[in-house]
């Protein structure tokens, strides 16, 4: 096998998205329909001219109302430390005890600004509005699921060469983990490290670790994973353990010259899923 780094920077994909990257529908539902009850409560307070005075009735019957207050500012703290820049001061608010009192609770939402959502020409559903809500507070999560759609793609080709050429590999493999299934002592820089996935031929008894990430964006990250995972690559060779590092996206097409660094360092072990997919792990000495 004789790949060049130009065949890697020449294939980068521009994207992995899924349909399920976007939105994780069934967390949004679920975090939704646990406030639904107090939600619908709330409701109740949509358009009432004396807010204040509806509010402090609502939750003399009902106090649970308050723990629906923070997800309507898009927070998901059930207790909040708030500074006042006047006084100085700190105020704290307990939204799972309710124990506060109304007056407490109708102050924070005054001065959060929450008491605008009740006015006559605010919003009509405060269950809708939560669910919005919900659905702006998941997008947080989608460099995380960026990440696990990287290491799901990449699985599903391990895992399909591993069955077809009977050999044993391991997701999230842990340096206990690896000894206690095949036998591998690893010593490497941070004593916690997993690796993405772990391969062993137990036929030759050669065991691959590797690693896998997707970047969009470029910047000083990329240079520092480069440098990281050049000293890994080191580490393992003196040990007799190959390391094979799989990444992708637009992001390293500002940064080509500490990635082509570190494919000339480790030996060409660096590919992108375009190699993946055509069968580059075949390609390898096992």
């Amino acid at each position: 096998m004789n790949k060049t780094f130009t065949e890697l920077a020449d294939s980068f994909k521009s994207s992995i998205k899924t349909w399920d990257y976007f939105v994780n529908w069934d967390k949004v539902s679920t975090n939704a329909a646990n406030l639904e009850i107090s939600l619908n409560k709330l409701n109740y307070l949509l358009g009432k001219e004396n807010l204040k005075d509806e509010f402090a009735k609502l939750y003399e019957s009902n106090p649970d109302i308050v723990k629906a207050l923070p997800v309507l500012l898009a927070v998901r703290e059930n207790k909040l430390e708030v500074f006042d820049k006047v006084t100085k001061d700190s105020e704290f608010f307990d939204f799972a005890n309710s124990e506060d009192g109304a007056e407490k609770y109708f102050e924070f939402l005054e001065k959060s600004g929450l008491a605008r959502l009740f006015q006559k020409d605010g919003i009509k559903n405060l269950v809708d509005y939560a669910m919005g809500v919900e659905v702006g507070l998941d997008s947080n999560g989608r460099k995380n699921r960026g990440g696990t759609l990287m290491e799901e793609i990449v699985e599903s080709c391990i895992k399909d060469f591993s069955e077809r050429l009977g050999f044993e590999y391991l997701a999230q493999a842990r340096a206990t983990e690896i000894k206690a299934k095949w036998g591998y002592e690893i010593k490497v820089d941070k004593s916690e490290r997993s690796f993405d996935f772990a391969v062993y031929n137990p036929q030759t008894k050669n065991l691959k670790l590797f690693e896998t990430n997707f970047y969009n964006g470029g910047g000083s990250k990329l240079k520092a994973v480069c440098g990281e995972f050049r000293s890994l690559y080191d580490e393992l060779t003196e040990q007799d353990i190959d390391f094979v590092w799989i990444t992708d996206g637009l992001g390293w097409e500002t940064t080509k010259r500490p990635l082509e660094e570190t494919f000339n360092h480790n030996n060409g072990q660096v590919f992108n899923l375009n190699m993946l997919e055509d069968g580059v792990l075949e390609e390898l000495t096992w």
